[in-house]
């Protein structure tokens, strides 16, 4: 059997005692005026309150009835008779405070009554659902990278002659930002600590930003900070790509030309 929680059993025992005050106090008091005195403490409503008392009339009634109603021998009964009947309709031995018959049977917990059921995640496996995706988009790559070495020469020149340097002298276009720093600041700065910051935050970004959400409007952190890493390295990429002429200078494309081949 399921153990009642000690605050019920203190709540039933104030209830008892309080009750059993009352009871001592009113005593010599009418009957009629228990529940008229209880109805402002009791939590029942009026309406149930009030059934109650048209039953326990009726009920007295029909008692009143079957005490002068006549005897089967041709007599009327007598009032002695009749005093069972109107005891029994007092309170039942079971009653609660007040005469209330209302009272607590046990106390069950609520995990062995409700039905619990998982929560509906909002995730997938990754097989097959990820998985397949990643095949196919492999597959279209290797696809398109195949047709287009077909019908696309390679961009690569004659070899290299360690007599002549090519004039600008570019690195291919992924370096062409880190490059770019190069020609703008120290080399150890360019080279090293402005790369490594940047992955380093990168690293940390996961960490900063906890939010499970996968919405890009709940994820403006994440969004901004790979904005700006995507853009500045961008800028350097197209200054280094278009803007740069003879001897790595800044040149203007309209008007010196484009110094960028692939």
């Amino acid at each position: 059997m399921t153990e009642i929680p000690e605050h019920l059993l203190k709540r039933a025992q104030a209830a008892k005692d309080k009750a059993a005050a009352k009871a001592a106090e009113g005593a010599d008091a009418p009957e009629a005026a228990a529940p008229a005195g209880e109805a402002g403490d009791s939590r029942i409503p009026a309406s149930l309150l009030e059934r109650s008392k048209a039953a326990k009339a009726r009920k007295a009634g029909g008692a009143a009835a079957s005490a002068d109603a006549p005897a089967p021998g041709g007599g009327v009964a007598t009032a002695a008779g009749a005093a069972p009947a109107v005891a029994s309709a007092g309170p039942p031995l079971a009653a609660g405070p007040g005469g209330h018959t209302q009272r607590l049977l046990t106390v069950v917990k609520s995990g062995s009554i409700q039905d619990v059921k998982a929560k509906p995640q909002d995730k997938v496996h990754v097989w097959p659902h990820l998985l397949v995706l990643e095949f196919v988009a492999a597959l279209f790559v290797l696809a398109f990278t195949t047709i287009f070495s077909i019908f696309v020469n390679a961009p690569l020149l004659e070899l290299a002659n360690v007599n002549k340097t090519p004039n600008p002298s570019k690195a291919p276009w992924y370096f062409l930002g880190l490059q770019e720093l190069l020609q703008m600041m120290h080399p150890m700065v360019a080279g090293v600590t402005i790369p490594g910051m940047g992955i380093f935050l990168l690293i940390l970004a996961p960490y900063v930003d906890r939010n499970p959400s996968n919405k890009p409007e709940d994820r403006k952190f994440a969004i901004s900070l790979m904005t700006v890493h995507l853009m500045f390295w961008s800028v350097l990429v197209m200054i280094g790509s278009f803007f740069r002429g003879r001897g790595f200078n800044f040149a203007l494309p309209w008007r010196d030309g484009i110094y960028f081949d692939l």
